[in-house]
């Protein structure tokens, strides 16, 4: 993994990982959003042939960051899982208990549709709408939140994107992290998602992920 890139907001750095999350130092917390675990089963059991190392290569990513930035706790802002329980559900279950004394609290997002009793049995604190710690708010989706002066907002959901032109009339579109003045939105953490187009004003900060490395963009 490329050296993490640093980023104050209200005075705080975090760290952007080129790996598609976000650690906040002086709380000891990764951030992270839309892993959608379960998605590629999902697919599978639908009659998509979507191979399985694909899940478990997020997982693994996954497992690296936690190893890597030794947090305390592990913040995600959403879509943690993609469906209904599936068989990709055991793997995370063992990692989980490797994990055990990682705290994990989940603000749910629109996939997060799991019984609240295999959260409570996973040790996962969950949200409905949104968490705070400090100045600082957790929620999936921004346009669903009332802004409150004071405070900075975390979300995932829309697996911002930014088109970069090359030569002649070639773009090519990379996740980003994607940060306004109140509220930032980060990528989704799997890889198995598209991107949605955002087109930020100048004002904005956009750090674009480029063959595993962070480039800052404006």
């Amino acid at each position: 993994m490329n050296i993490p890139v640093s980023h104050k907001v209200f005075g705080t750095s975090f760290w952007l990982s080129s790996e598609r999350c976000v650690y906040w130092e002086t709380e000891k917390t990764l951030i992270i959003s839309d892993l959608h675990f379960g998605k590629t089963g999902h697919f599978r059991k639908a009659g998509i042939p979507v191979p399985q190392h694909v899940y478990k290569e997020d997982l693994q990513r996954l497992v690296s960051q936690v190893q890597y930035f030794q947090p305390q706790q592990l913040v995600i802002v959403g879509d943690l899982f993609h469906s209904n329980e599936n068989m990709e559900m055991e793997l995370f279950k063992k990692w989980r208990n490797d994990l055990a004394q990682l705290k994990i609290q989940l603000v749910k997002g629109n996939h997060d549709i799991l019984q609240d009793s295999w959260y409570h049995k996973s040790e996962i604190i969950t949200y409905r709408e949104q968490l705070q710690i400090g100045n600082f708010m957790f929620t999936h989706d921004i346009t669903n939140s009332s802004f409150e002066t004071g405070n900075y907002y975390f979300s995932g959901h829309i697996h911002p994107g930014i088109s970069m032109k090359g030569i002649g009339k070639q773009s090519l579109r990379f996740p980003c992290f994607y940060f306004t003045e109140t509220y930032c939105v980060l990528p989704a953490f799997s890889r198995f998602t598209g991107t949605f187009g955002i087109h930020p004003k100048s004002s904005e900060n956009i750090f674009a992920i480029v063959e595993n490395n962070i480039v800052q963009l404006q």
